[in-house]
């Protein structure tokens, strides 16, 4: 097999690619083999028909057969010895079949490479989550107005499903106190986004763009269509969104290709828990102050 990669610019690239001899004339030999078992040619039994008259009559229908197994087993090969890191299926132009040589060309977009600046020991500022007493008093009136209560004892409490007051206070407490640290967590996460994207700049692949894109349009549409907005006015806006929605499309995919970029760095598996494991690596050795 010859291949020969084309940059046609950052993030995309024209494969030419050839095979020839013997894998094609093997490929048209088990088309021709799977035809001659399953065709009806008049005058002869079902899968008795003389290889001359399948091959005069059935020619198309072995190319179509040879290309459709060929070219998916070249292409992937050709990536593979190019050691192209492809992100979308491949767009296929300018096939060539003969009964002993194929020919093609794959444009494909690929990641882009992405220059690691420091991402170990970044640095974070902690704040120690706390609760004031104030707090809990305000979110325990909040339950009394909710239930039109009359006084905040251990009756109320158990109202609640708890024993007493005390323990009450002592969960809203812990309720105040989670969302506390999830809030100082989801700020040093977003810190570390910031810290990593700052002075990154590559060319994102568009069709990853336009994927996230419609991903955060259906959740768009899904939200207005639970709020009880007809769909006609939902899909009136569907140009607007996808305006407003593209550069949050953006961003997302340029934190995606930077924390995959570090997950091959530190050897965590691109799977769907690759964001959230780098994440942790991060928080993890940050420098906390």
């Amino acid at each position: 097999m010859k291949t020969q990669v084309k940059k046609l610019d950052a993030t995309k690239r024209e494969i030419s690619i050839e095979v020839s001899g013997d894998i094609v004339k093997n490929k048209f030999e088990e088309a021709f083999g799977k035809i001659t078992q399953e065709a009806k040619v008049k005058g002869f039994r079902q899968g008795h028909a003389p290889r001359d008259i399948v091959e005069k009559n059935f020619s198309s229908q072995a190319h179509q057969l040879v290309v459709e197994e060929l070219i998916p087993d070249t292409y992937n090969e050709a990536i593979k010895q190019e050691g192209l890191d492809v992100v979308e299926m491949p767009s296929i132009t300018e096939v060539k079949l003969e009964r002993d040589s194929l020919s093609f060309k794959a444009t494909v977009e690929i990641n882009p490479e992405i220059v690691l600046g420091k991402y170990n020991g970044l640095k974070l500022h902690y704040k120690k989550a706390e609760v004031l007493p104030d707090e809990i008093k305000r979110h325990i009136d909040s339950l009394k107005e909710a239930r039109k209560a009359a006084e905040l004892d251990d009756k109320f409490a158990r109202g609640l499903g708890y024993p007493d007051l005390l323990e009450l206070q002592k969960a809203v407490e812990r309720q105040i106190l989670l969302q506390k640290e999830s809030q100082e967590r989801q700020k040093a996460e977003n810190d570390i986004i910031q810290g990593l994207l700052k002075d990154m700049d590559f060319k994102l692949p568009q069709s990853m763009v336009n994927r996230q894109l419609q991903d955060l349009l259906r959740q768009a549409k899904l939200d207005l269509a639970l709020k009880g907005v007809p769909k006609e006015k939902i899909d009136e806006q569907e140009k607007a969104f996808l305006e407003k929605l593209e550069p949050q499309a953006r961003e997302q995919v340029k934190i995606y290709l930077v924390l995959a970029a570090i997950a091959k760095k530190e050897n965590i598996p691109l799977d769907d828990h690759m964001p959230s494991k780098v994440m942790e690596l991060l928080l993890r050795e940050a420098d906390w102050q």
